[in-house]
């Protein structure tokens, strides 16, 4: 074990899996909802991409627009195969010149690195997995007030940073603020201990249960090649850039969204029973018809599973299930039409 889950565990941290940790409490969900949360965050991990050519790299690799990631804005953005098919999607970070953080599932960091090795060559850049960063999430009513203390500055807007020494905060959305602090994990300690005393230590379950509401789909393992873009609404988040140049797979994801070829979307549902079903659990019709499969799941505040599922766009209105528990969709917190990064890094949101 690492001095951090070390730390976790003298904590009263329980592991159920390398990516999964709980606090022993039955009600982390409601209290993720009513107080201010804090979790490890074990499901992610950083690559890090640096050297003279890192922003020309990245440039022809990726969907975000390198000239926006500045310091301030840290968009959403993904990595695809040739035929479009997403490998991974991550938020960007700019550390410093020539110095990025890809912030996405700790599954998808060395498959990605070595995606991404068959090009670096080419160029002056070195790519490393950042074991040595510690992530926490920070959740709830409180959650800005603790950060602003924290970082002696103002907390930063939705898909934006700020830096403290050297460590790096951001703000995701979500049905409450929502903070990612990455840290040194020599500080880890001292401050998962300073946000314990005024936020209650949950599970990082709850804080994918918050990516759920927010429409938000991160790749893992079992979700590499099977998406174009569009069909995680990854456009409608600011996830893509179609004002910049070329990058792999960049033609596919063009095409799809100006001729309005993309046959299936994500959508977010609740689920009439507490079987949390497993990526890639068909989604079914009455009939028994397959319209989609889960993306990804989570028990609510109320023991009920929430689930974002990509389906057929077609027959928006058919009953459907999985695992014989009844599909009732829930309201996407954006509109499916797409939303230009261009647009979020000028007009930085709070929300």
């Amino acid at each position: 074990m690492t001095h951090w889950s070390d730390h976790l565990h003298a904590s009263g941290a329980r592991f159920a899996s390398e990516r999964l940790v709980d606090f022993g409490d039955p009600d982390q969900a409601r209290h993720a909802h009513d107080d201010t949360v804090a979790m490890p965050l074990l499901h992610l991990a950083v690559l890090e991409i640096a050297g003279a050519d890192a922003e020309r790299f990245l440039q022809g690799q990726t969907s975000a627009q390198l000239e926006l990631v500045d310091g301030d804005f840290a968009p959403l953005t993904t990595f695809c195969t040739a035929k479009g098919r997403m490998l991974a999607n991550a938020q960007l970070v700019r550390v410093a010149e020539g110095h990025y953080w890809l912030l996405l599932d700790r599954d998808l960091v060395d498959p990605l690195k070595t995606h991404l090795g068959k090009f670096a060559a080419f160029y002056k850049v070195e790519l490393r997995r950042r074991d040595d960063l510690v992530l926490i999430g920070l959740a709830g009513r409180d959650a800005p007030a603790l950060l602003e203390a924290r970082l002696d500055t103002l907390p930063p807007a939705t898909w934006h940073q700020a830096a403290q020494g050297e460590s790096i905060a951001l703000r995701h959305p979500g049905p409450v603020h929502r903070f990612v602090l990455c840290v040194p994990q020599a500080d880890a300690a001292e401050v998962w201990n300073a946000l314990a005393r005024s936020a209650t230590p949950v599970g990082n379950a709850v804080w994918q249960l918050h990516d759920i509401k927010a429409g938000l789909g991160w790749l893992n393992a079992a979700h590499q090649d099977t998406y174009l873009p569009q069909m995680i609404n990854w456009e409608a988040l600011g996830g893509i850039s179609f004002k910049k140049g070329c990058y792999t797979g960049q033609e596919v994801v063009a095409r799809a969204h100006f001729r309005g070829q993309v046959k299936k979307r994500m959508v977010r549902a609740q689920l009439y029973g507490a079987v949390v079903p497993d990526i890639g659990t068909p989604v079914l019709d009455a009939s028994g018809k397959r319209h989609g499969e889960v993306f990804s799941a989570a028990l609510d505040a109320y023991g009920q599973a929430e689930i974002l599922a990509v389906v057929s766009t077609k027959d928006d209105d058919a009953p459907l299930e999985v695992e014989g528990q009844r599909l009732k969709r829930l309201k996407l917190p954006y509109a499916i039409e797409r939303l230009d990064p261009e647009e979020l890094a000028g007009g930085a949101s709070s929300h």
